[in-house]
């Protein structure tokens, strides 16, 4: 798959180079209380390319990918492939709004290929349609349940609706299919973090810094005051 978390942040990753260490922001509170944490949709994993099959992919070969995808559309309109390819490039491209037509055109021509939905639930947190992404990624993993970056996925943006505490099991859920998962740790730990679960928020957030040290900013942000 072209568009794949890894285990660098979202595994490390989520789109167009998103695979770097979670960016979180918190809301304001009052003084006497801790600011709930939330993860900025611009550095959320559950949107980003992995890391190995993007690296060294610049802008013009997106656009290659993309004239192939139309020029294959225009001889075939229900070309599933294609239309999948020219989403994902789409999205590479930072064209949301069209990259989200083409996967909802590829969602009817294939409804139960969980692809279109893993890859269409990080277009929309890029467009803030967090519910909608939500949707998605729980539809890929009707399709493919041992997905565990769509588990990481639907806990991302559920932590976009402040929904810390159904996020929570998400995050666990992909933990169990890969106990080496650094951003799972990481944004467990900022969810138990928000609900003012310290020591859970403490013991999560030091082994995604032990997995990626890159995840010291969110020991320190969260528990480490």
């Amino acid at each position: 798959m072209l568009l794949r978390f890894t285990s660098v942040l979202l595994s490390g990753s989520l789109l167009l180079g998103l695979c770097q260490c979670a960016t979180t922001v918190e809301t304001e509170k009052p003084a006497t209380a801790r600011s709930a944490p939330r993860v900025d949709s611009a550095g959320t994993p559950a949107i980003a390319a992995a890391a190995a099959e993007s690296a060294g992919k610049t802008a013009a070969d997106y656009r290659l990918e993309l004239r192939a995808a139309e020029a294959a559309l225009r001889a075939q309109p229900r070309n599933f492939a294609a239309l999948l390819a020219r989403a994902k490039a789409q999205t590479q491209l930072r064209n949301y709004p069209e990259a989200l037509t083409d996967y909802n055109l590829a969602a009817r021509l294939q409804p139960a290929h969980a692809e279109v939905y893993y890859h269409r639930g990080p277009t929309q947190l890029k467009l803030k349609r967090y519910p909608a992404a939500v949707t998605d990624f729980t539809k890929a993993l009707q399709y493919n349940p041992a997905d565990k970056d769509a588990y990481f996925g639907r806990g991302a943006a559920r932590m976009q609706l402040f929904q810390f505490k159904v996020a929570i099991p998400d995050f666990t859920q992909a933990l169990q299919l890969d106990s080496t998962f650094a951003d799972a740790y990481e944004y467990r730990g900022i969810s138990y973090a928000s609900l003012n679960l310290l020591a859970a928020a403490q013991a999560d957030l030091e082994k995604a810094v032990q997995l990626n040290p890159a995840a010291v900013k969110s020991l320190r942000r969260y528990v480490v005051q």
